[in-house]
């Protein structure tokens, strides 16, 4: 009989260790330490005989064609084209945000068998959902169970082309003494799924909580574990769904998808431009349109600023979707180069519909926005602002930049404000007209034409 006893590991990144310690020696988080049973019972050799069976590379056929389309185009872009067979696919979101509504939408919509394992709802709670979902399919399967050994069987057995897991904190193994939730289980469980999905090729999406800071909760192993890491983003009070790819071993993570939620369950949102825009204040001071690139499509978003007096010693610094940090730079480089006193107001940047953007390209329209709050002055509502800047106040070069004029004219924007650079081998139609700036104070005095 196994013997057992205690472990402490830490709930962040994995780290174990025999005592509780108040800092991870690994990820230097504090009290992220939970007690963890382990058995003590010494393994058993384990003895493989016959040959191994290698193949060589130009042997094995693989083709993009292999992938599993599931009908929503928002999700098969972020995926990469697609549910790869044999991948891993994690998806998390905040309680609410609709994660087990878009696995369901997405399996329903395939051609072949698909199990969907709940360990939250009963069968007849999932019955409610899809008939809200008006999900009508005879290759839909639901099972209700939390222990993972029938939930094999129950896979070897039916031979499905997607398994969905809702959720892995409610999965355990009957092997392990721990709780179901606990590091130990969620690890070991997601590691034997996809050692199965690897074997039989089938696709496996799980369902993972997250954690009060944002983070899937579980170790930072279990990120490492599967093939895809996708995050389901947006606020509950507001209808707007954004899902973004945080890790991709078969596609690329700069893609997003943008879904609004009914009564009916999840829509796509084909022109995101549109949808971005449809509520800007034309004649609001601090609202400056800017040109983005996710993934490999432009979306047009509105940079909005409020500059008020500060009446203490230290001023604000709010952001809603933009670094704070870059913020910080950005406004030191305008009262630096640009002789706007910012350093007694308090600045609050937003970027309008719950997106996140991280690119630089969205500097300039960032200052402009700033100066137009807190001139008071109203920006040109028909031009689009587009380009980094530098520490020394300068315009520099952005990508994708023919990409950004042709979404910017589609909309109806008459004026686009470019980085001189840019300007080169660039095909003009003469259908929007196009400013060059090459500093920071020429791009500012153009937005007010």
């Amino acid at each position: 009989m196994s013997k057992t006893k205690i472990k402490y590991v830490c709930s962040n990144c994995g780290y174990e260790s025999l005592r509780w310690i108040g800092k991870c020696p690994g990820c230097d988080s504090w009290n992220t330490f939970v007690e963890e049973i382990i058995e003590t019972s010494p393994r058993q050799k384990s003895s493989y005989e016959g040959r191994v069976p290698l193949k060589k590379i130009n042997e094995i056929t693989a083709v993009e064609e292999d992938r599993i389309k599931t009908g929503i185009n928002e999700f098969d872009r972020v995926l990469g084209g697609g549910l790869m067979p044999g991948s891993v696919i994690l998806l998390g979101g905040d309680p609410g945000i609709g994660k087990s509504t878009l696995a369901m939408q997405a399996a329903s919509n395939i051609k072949d068998k698909v199990l969907y394992v709940t360990g939250e709802e009963s069968e007849k709670q999932i019955k409610l959902r899809a008939s809200r979902l008006k999900i009508k399919s005879d290759e839909f399967y639901v099972l209700s169970e939390t222990d993972l050994s029938p939930v094999i069987k129950a896979i070897n057995d039916l031979n499905p082309a997607l398994v969905v897991i809702d959720s892995i904190q409610t999965m355990y193994r009957s092997e392990l003494e721990n709780s179901p939730g606990t590091i130990s289980q969620i690890r070991e469980c997601t590691s034997l799924l996809l050692e199965e999905a690897k074997k039989n090729h089938y696709s496996v999406i799980i369902v993972g909580h997250v954690t009060k800071e944002g983070f899937i909760a579980g170790p930072k192993l279990l990120e490492h574990i599967v093939d895809t890491v996708i995050q389901f983003e947006g606020e509950s009070h507001h209808s707007f769904r954004i899902l973004r790819s945080q890790k991709n071993r078969f596609g690329s993570t700069n893609e997003i998808g943008v879904f609004e939620m009914h009564e009916d369950g999840l829509s796509e949102v084909k022109n995101p431009s549109e949808l971005f825009l449809s509520e800007r204040e034309k004649e609001s001071s601090g609202s400056v349109v800017t040109a983005s690139i996710e993934g490999t499509r432009p979306i047009l978003i509105e940079v909005q600023a409020l500059v008020t007096p500060s009446n203490y010693g230290n001023p604000q610094r709010v952001t809603t979707g933009f670094d704070q940090r870059r913020l910080s730079i950005l406004l030191a480089v305008l009262e630096k180069r640009g002789s706007f006193r910012l350093s007694a107001n308090n600045v609050f940047l937003n970027m309008a519909g719950g997106v996140k953007i991280d690119e630089p390209a969205v500097d300039l329209a960032v200052c402009c926005s700033v100066a137009s709050s807190l001139l008071d002055k109203t920006a040109n509502n028909s031009c689009v602002v587009v380009g980094e800047v530098g520490l020394g106040g300068e315009i520099r070069t952005v990508s994708q930049i023919e990409k950004r004029i042709q979404e910017s004219q589609r909309l109806g924007f008459k004026k686009i404000i470019i980085p001189q650079n840019n300007l080169k081998g660039l095909n003009q139609n003469g259908g929007i007209k196009v400013f060059p700036a090459s500093n920071l104070s020429s791009a500012i005095d153009e937005v007010f034409k």
